[in-house]
């Protein structure tokens, strides 16, 4: 997997890279009922109040079924196909059972077609793609898509390039190592893929142009700093302007930038052994 570059035949190309996906398998391969059209929002609720700026426009997206639980246990599947999903960062697999079901699946790093995965209760042989608790996976080991209750399914670690290091098994814990650096406690019996979530390359992709940022689905966000007094707390003043103020602020005047937002007393606080740095 490379990143693709391109001539630079305008000024936006000559900043422009992609991912290389000549090893997909094209067009989609999985059957209709894994497939459902995403309706777009604008960032607008019920009332019709934007409540979700820079949203808007974008091309029309289709979601694909992405199966978190993979709750067919002990039946082989063979990887059919790997597939482009433009709704996240991670390519994602076709997974065709023994019995004739199909189902996507995050496709994990250096699985390539024909490869025959499992998902076991019990403990499985570790290679990438295979399903099991983490109380029967060894420390060091990579893991992604990981359960926060058991039988739930993938909640966590499913960006494109992103792991968890088992860091130790110790009783009713496992302890992990997360991708932001924070080492926390998760219950055994939690369920997490072996391996690195594919497209390890999307992090150094440069969108180069305006019109692929667009394409997204995002719309132009304009700093406060250029706004009237009466439009952000920033605007105002004659020429370029620091913000003026002790520290950065919303439009609506609340804290911005580096403002922590978890809550001081959640109930999850007992598993988190080292913070984030």
């Amino acid at each position: 997997m490379a990143l693709k570059l391109y001539k630079p035949t305008t000024a936006a190309r000559r900043h422009t890279s992609s991912v290389d996906y000549s090893h997909l398998s094209g067009k989609p391969k999985g059957p209709r009922s894994l497939m459902v059209y995403k309706g777009k929002s604008g960032g607008r609720n019920a009332h019709g109040h934007i409540t979700v700026r820079h949203i808007g426009g974008g091309s029309r997206k289709i979601l694909r079924v992405i199966d978190g639980k993979r709750d067919k246990f002990d039946i082989p599947a063979r990887v059919q196909s790997l597939e482009y999903d433009p709704n996240r960062s991670a390519f994602i697999a076709l997974l065709a059972y023994r019995d004739g079901e199909k189902r996507y699946i995050l496709a994990p790093a250096n699985v390539i077609v024909g490869t025959v995965l499992t998902s076991s209760r019990g403990k499985a042989e570790i290679q990438p793609g295979n399903r099991m608790p983490l109380q029967f996976i060894p420390s060091g080991t990579f893991v992604h898509d990981i359960e926060f209750l058991p039988e739930k399914g993938g909640q966590f670690v499913r960006g494109a390039g992103s792991y968890a290091t088992v860091m130790a098994v110790e009783g009713e814990y496992a302890i992990l190592k997360l991708p932001s650096g924070e080492t926390r406690r998760v219950f055994s019996n939690c369920r997490a893929t072996v391996g690195q979530v594919s497209n390890l390359d999307h992090f150094n992709v440069r969108l180069g142009k305006a019109g692929r940022v667009r394409n997204k689905g995002i719309r132009p966000t304009v700093r406060g700093k250029v706004m009237n007094p009466v439009d952000h707390p920033h605007g105002g003043g004659e020429g370029r302007n620091p913000i003026g103020m002790k520290y950065p602020k919303t439009p609506w005047g609340k804290h911005a930038l580096g403002v922590k937002t978890r809550k001081q007393k959640k109930p999850s606080d007992k598993f988190i052994i080292h913070r984030r740095k």
